[in-house]
């Protein structure tokens, strides 16, 4: 057995362990910060996560029938037990829909699971998430009212996106399959039919634990990335997308004229269990455009970059008529904080192509996998790896 060998199973034992195919780092690409137990927004303690996946079809789209290529994401921050977070929320490019937003910014409380779909799937996934309110007794009470977060990006180059065929059955599915511990990656869930940076794309995820002062918190974090040009595809400041700018490109028998280049969205969801509040929180969102930023997002015109962070400490902190006491970590300790979701967002996305498949779609579109060997190579030119 040589070195080489002996090399390659060390960064394959975290992924066998956890029934996963090699991510990132299992493949050597480098990151910088410390990754929870599972490198997921799992790793801050009590958040769920499930998918609806769709595939199905082949060939000419037939509007209705298919091919399809879609799926719905939940994600549950305190697990099926309803006790809304502090949240908040920041747009780098609006044109997407994240809803539920306005409450958010007007309670500094996130009430509901975060919901990931298609574009055209937003309204039928919201709807399904209220009559999963109705039928788990998720109120106690005879009345109220609830505003879901359901978020999009758009998947109707591989997706027969005007057949809509997420029904309330698969959101039913991916919040009644939610859990706790490592998660599939690449074409899952919402992230099914997405694409980024000229690659295949869709659901990645990861985290960071730092320190602060004497206590230890963990940032994970969750993308739907479905964004960029190739051209400015960037890992671990090599510029990729440039050295691989005639290689697999992807295939579109037939989009709209209008289409641009960069066109798509993504939609990044940032979890934390450090005590920090609604205002302290979209100052955390509003740092995940650096980390897209390091791997080549610019904010297109036709891309929706909306992000959402919320934390899971003071856990009382929500009430209807008590008083409460929260705690507060001082801004003078937050950057680690930043740190940690600028390098977690950063990883989750190139986890997110690392994992995806090549796939066809509607009219035989494709979309071809990252050439991870090629990547390597090019990451070796530069001398970022040995």
């Amino acid at each position: 057995m040589t070195h080489h060998y002996l090399f390659f199973l060390f960064f394959l034992v975290p992924a066998l362990v956890f029934g996963q195919k090699p991510r990132a780092r299992d493949i050597g690409i480098p990151f910088t910060g410390t990754p929870g137990k599972f490198n997921a927004i799992t790793d801050v303690r009590g958040v769920e996560v499930g998918y609806s996946t769709i595939i199905s079809g082949q060939g000419k789209n037939v509007r209705g029938k298919g091919p399809i290529r879609t799926g719905v994401t939940a994600i549950l921050p305190r697990g099926k037990h309803n006790n809304p977070v502090y949240a908040n929320w920041y747009a780098l490019n609006g044109n997407g829909e994240m809803t539920g937003t306005t409450w958010i910014t007007e309670s500094g409380f996130l009430e509901t699971p975060i919901m990931l779909t298609n574009t055209n799937s937003v309204g039928v996934v919201r709807d399904a998430v209220t009559k999963w309110f109705v039928k788990t007794g998720w109120h106690k009470d005879d009345f109220w009212f609830a505003y879901p977060v359901v978020a999009e990006t758009y998947d109707g180059f591989l997706n027969d996106i005007y057949g809509f065929h997420v029904k309330e059955s698969n959101a039913f599915e991916a919040l009644n399959t939610a859990a706790t511990g490592s998660l599939k990656e690449g074409n899952v869930g919402g992230g099914t039919g997405m694409l980024t940076l000229g690659f295949k794309g869709g659901t990645g995820t990861a985290s960071r634990v730092v320190q602060v002062g004497d206590s230890t918190y963990t940032v994970g974090v969750l993308v739907q990335s479905n964004f960029g040009k190739r051209r400015n595809f960037t890992i671990a400041g090599v510029p990729v997308g440039k050295e691989l700018k005639d290689t697999l490109e992807y295939k579109f028998n037939a989009a709209p004229s209008y289409r641009q280049e960069g066109d798509g969205s993504i939609i990044v969801v940032v979890a934390t269990d450090a005590p920090v509040l609604p205002h302290q929180l979209k100052r955390i969102a509003a740092r995940v455009p650096i980390g897209m930023g390091l791997v080549g997002g610019r904010g297109e015109n036709g891309s929706g970059d909306i992000f959402i962070a919320f934390s899971t400490a003071n856990q009382t902190a929500f009430q209807r008529k008590d008083f409460v006491k929260v705690e507060q970590l001082p801004n003078d300790l937050i950057d680690p904080l930043f740190d940690a979701t600028v390098q977690a967002v950063e990883e989750a996305i190139i986890n997110a192509m690392v994992a995806a498949e090549t796939m066809e779609g509607i009219n035989g579109n494709t979309v071809y996998k990252l050439p991870q060997q090629a990547v390597l190579r090019i990451l070796r030119k530069y001398q970022r790896i040995k």
